[in-house]
């Protein structure tokens, strides 16, 4: 595996530790801001917002840059965006700086997506992909513990340093690893031969976005916001659930937190491994492993054995399946190179906002802590249906499209 896919894998640890770690800071920055713990929850909710807006947007907007000057302007927009949300004293400035940010990580994901698997050969596709996603994982395991921990003793600016401060040497590595290739190619830098074969190569974004209005590929996208609204859902309430369910003392939710997301990075590990030679296969039996580990730990959630083994596989199975489906996304939507990567992070990103809104609804209306983990079961379920529908509706399709990424 080329040493600038793990850069990419470094650069988006820092953006999902900046995604996720508010959970852990609102306290601190609706104290130190003069606003209520809800409006400093909205920074979250701007940031998700400001991703499924950005991603196809801003690989639009860049779809015409070198790979290299794409990613390091986004990457260096996302630094700033943090810069100054540490300095400012207001809540607005601070507002707009995640929104900033949202766009920057966006048009970032969306190009290190494509510049991921344009760099190795098209058997390694999902093992490339794997990498950039697991830097999300071990963000989950590492960066947002640890963000909790600096605002905790530091104060919450402190975050928005360290995860300045972990971008600067992916912006660096950028320099001098990745290739400076055109986002539109995503297979690889090699010359154009003729006018036909740039056109090939090179489709209008008119023809990358009539790719991605297939049916096959609409539903990978309905799959793939299902499947991480149901793990963000589960997700974003773990912590009342293992205190006022299970009965664990508050010190073990970072441990959970962090096994959560152990059980991620092995999934995207193991995902990558075999997802190239089974895809289909792989997301069918993850999607109702998903389904039948959220009903186990909402009927078992009083068991503290059962909750933790149950955190640790559902993490496991939910970014396993989440990387294979991104990788399919890029076999079905072949002639979108640009925009298939920011479509699946838009669709990443829908799930993640409305997840633990619904979560939020069935709380309020009297359900109890385990009303997340069902909500997240019937998401599953309706997830289930749909991979169902597309394996079944053209199973053909798939094979031909597995057939010519290997050819």
């Amino acid at each position: 595996m080329p040493f600038a896919v793990y850069v990419l894998g470094l650069a988006v640890f820092a953006q999902g530790t900046s995604e996720f770690m508010l959970s852990g800071l609102v306290s601190g920055i609706a104290a130190d801001l003069h606003v209520s713990i809800p409006d400093a929850g909205l920074l979250t909710s701007a940031f998700a917002v400001g991703m499924v807006i950005g991603a196809p947007l801003m690989a639009l907007f860049s779809r015409q840059w070198p790979r290299r000057r794409a990613l390091l302007i986004f990457l260096t927009a996302f630094v700033a965006a943090h810069v100054v949300g540490a300095l400012t004293p207001g809540y607005e400035v601070l507002l707009a700086t995640r929104i900033v940010g949202a766009l920057a990580n966006a048009g970032f994901w969306a190009v290190a997506l494509v510049a991921a698997v344009s760099m190795v050969e098209p058997a390694a596709r999902a093992r490339a992909t794997s990498v950039v996603v697991g830097g999300v994982t071990v963000a989950c395991v590492v960066g947002v513990p640890a963000g909790a921990v600096l605002g905790e003793h530091l104060g919450w600016r402190a975050a928005f340093w360290a995860v300045a401060l972990v971008s600067l040497p992916a912006l660096v590595a950028i320099v001098t690893s990745v290739p400076d290739g055109h986002p539109a190619t995503s297979d690889g830098d090699s010359p154009k031969g003729s006018e036909a074969s740039e056109a090939s190569e090179n489709p209008s974004a008119r023809a990358e976005l009539r790719s991605l209005t297939g049916r096959r590929v609409l539903l990978t996208l309905l799959t793939m916001a299902l499947v991480q609204g149901a793990t963000f859902c589960a997700f974003s309430y773990l912590e009342p659930l293992a205190t006022r369910v299970t009965g664990l003392g508050a010190g073990w939710v970072p441990a959970l937190l962090a096994l959560f997301g152990v059980g991620s990075l092995v999934g995207v590990t193991l995902s990558g491994r075999v997802t190239d030679a089974r895809r289909s296969t792989l997301v069918l039996a993850g999607t109702a492993s998903l389904a039948l580990g959220w009903i186990a730990l909402a009927l078992s959630a009083v068991s503290p054995v059962a909750t933790i083994t149950l955190v640790f596989v559902q993490g496991m199975l939910a970014f396993g399946t989440g990387s294979a489906m991104i990788s399919q996304v890029f076999q079905l939507a072949s002639g979108a190179p640009t925009l298939a990567g920011s479509f699946a992070t838009a669709a990443f990103n829908i799930g993640a906002a409305a997840g633990p809104w619904l979560g939020g609804l069935t709380i309020d209306a009297g359900f109890g802590f385990r009303s997340p983990v069902w909500v997240s079961a019937a998401l599953m379920a309706l997830a289930l249906t749909t991979t169902a529908v597309t394996r079944l509706a053209c199973p053909l399709s798939l094979t031909k499209a597995t057939v010519a990424m290997k050819s």
